[in-house]
């Protein structure tokens, strides 16, 4: 997994990262979002719908936390053994909004991410075992979790959906 120098190098990969990435759906008609494809996992709608629901999660832990309240990972009501139905539910919840305006939440919530991530202090991103939520026997510190939501997606799913592109349009 690559690492960061600091917090600043961290925020720029990911808006490197979801700049091309979210660029790939400027060319996808509102009427195609839901096609699937056999050859690519998500469609459109799909891919972005993920994207939203992990940006929305990593936000949601830290708020939690912050509040004092127990954050249960990934989401209530959810393991990390089945994530299926976690994508599922990602797939209902985002997924009947318009490509437009699932590409305008992941703008703000990648905004308010890179927000998020200048407000912490560098050990509060690159120390481990500084927040709960991100205390797991891999004792990650919080730049992995966020880098494995965020630019590991941007970088593979940008990918997937050009795949798609040339198979659909």
């Amino acid at each position: 997994m690559r690492e960061y120098i600091n917090k600043a190098e961290l925020i720029s990969e990911i808006q490197l990262r979801y700049k091309k990435y979210i660029a790939e759906f400027s060319e996808v008609p509102e009427e195609f979002k839901n096609i699937k494809v056999e050859q690519v996992d998500k469609t459109p709608s799909e891919n972005l719908s993920y994207q939203i629901g992990w940006v929305s999660l990593l936000l949601s832990w830290e708020e939690k936390e912050v509040a004092g309240i127990n954050v249960q990972t990934p989401m209530e009501g959810y393991k990390w053994n089945n994530l299926g139905k976690l994508y599922e539910f990602f797939y209902e919840t985002y997924g009947q909004m318009k490509l437009i305006e699932q590409i305008q939440q992941l703008n703000d919530k990648v905004e308010e991410l890179c927000s998020w991530i200048d407000s912490l202090s560098e050990e509060e991103l690159f120390k481990p075992e500084i927040r709960k939520w991100a205390t797991t026997k891999a004792k990650w510190p919080v730049y992995k979790w966020i880098h494995i939501n965020t630019v590991a997606p941007f970088t593979n799913f940008r990918t997937k959906i050009r795949k798609w592109k040339k198979i659909v349009l």
